[in-house]
């Protein structure tokens, strides 16, 4: 593999949050997010993964939870992604604060490398925001409130804090292949060739460790195009002196991890299979889907999760 390797973007982004039903009303019931695919942790069969999206769950659009009841709150720093960012289309950012206003979710205006963000909280405090970005396709998915020409397309990017923001810097530009497109004030800028989930900004200031738990993201997932190429990446980053896990069958696509000098959690997921390979593309999320090993407990796993439904909540049933 030679530096012109190069990583489309981000593949999807997962988080720790407390409660399954909360994360559903939020992600699903807010943001217009569709739930496409209902699954455990395979570490924690006790504990719910949810995947949320665009219309399928393509790369680039998929935020992921753990949700665990009662878990410790978590504390944003460095060695994470401190920010999410969310893209929609241009002329949306009105229709976006009329909505967090309806549902009483505070937010501020900021500006940054010329773009507005509205950035804000979900309910156990992970941050994010929302930019205008006339790249990436539409999404085709339309629920409760959000319609069709407001709804998220997928990622913007991501913030990220590190400890050791040279060290990310260069790695984020000289393995994964984005390129360098600017600094302003606290942020230098990456961009991917990717049209969505392309834009990852880094915090030029060397943040202290962050705690991981509820409100804090685990890891950023980037993009490797097939198997091959998948294969590939793994044999460059350990050629670059990291240390990735040997590759790892997540059903929905393939995976590899390991963690920059700054401390953040990396990894690299396959594009397919995808969430279509074990339901029907009009049945996405409805059903708890277990990997073949974890069948034969199906009814024990489903006693032990809290029921969930996605749902359209009483602001937009009004």
């Amino acid at each position: 593999m030679t530096q012109q390797q190069q990583t489309a973007g981000i593949h999807h982004i997962t988080a720790f949050v407390q409660s399954a039903q909360g994360t559903v009303d939020f992600y699903a019931g807010i943001l217009g997010l569709r739930l496409v695919k209902k699954t455990i942790n395979f570490d924690a069969p006790e504990v719910y993964h949810l995947y949320f999206g665009n219309e399928m769950g393509g790369p680039g659009t998929i935020i992921t939870f753990f949700p665990w009841a009662g878990s410790r709150k978590g504390r944003i720093g460095g060695g994470q992604v401190g920010i999410t960012t969310y893209a929609v289309p241009a002329g949306s950012l009105g229709f976006w604060e009329a909505r967090l206003n309806q549902f009483g979710v505070a937010f501020e205006r900021t500006v940054r490398f010329g773009e507005t963000y509205l950035q804000f909280a979900d309910r156990d405090g992970l941050q994010l925001e929302i930019v205008e970005r006339a790249g990436g396709a539409p999404s085709q998915w339309a629920f409760g409130g959000v319609p069709l020409e407001h709804a998220i397309k997928g990622f913007g990017g991501a913030v990220l804090y590190s400890t050791a923001p040279e060290r990310t810097a260069h790695l984020v530009e000289h393995v994964m292949g984005l390129t360098k497109v600017g600094q302003e004030g606290a942020y230098a800028r990456f961009k991917a060739f990717g049209d969505i989930g392309n834009v990852i900004d880094i915090n030029i200031t060397p943040m202290a460790y962050g705690a991981g738990g509820a409100g804090t993201v685990h890891h950023i997932a980037w993009r490797a195009k097939d198997d091959a190429e998948h294969a590939l990446w793994r044999s460059h980053v350990e050629s670059q002196g990291y240390h990735p896990t040997p590759i790892v069958d997540r059903q929905y696509f393939n995976a590899i991890y390991f963690r920059e000098e700054g401390g953040i959690l990396f990894e690299i997921a396959t594009d397919p299979p995808g969430f279509a390979r074990d339901e029907e593309p009009d049945a996405l999320g409805e059903k708890i889907m277990l990997p073949a090993w974890f069948e034969e407990h199906r009814e024990q796993i489903e006693r032990n999760l809290p029921p969930i439904a996605v749902r359209v909540l009483e602001e937009d049933a009004q």
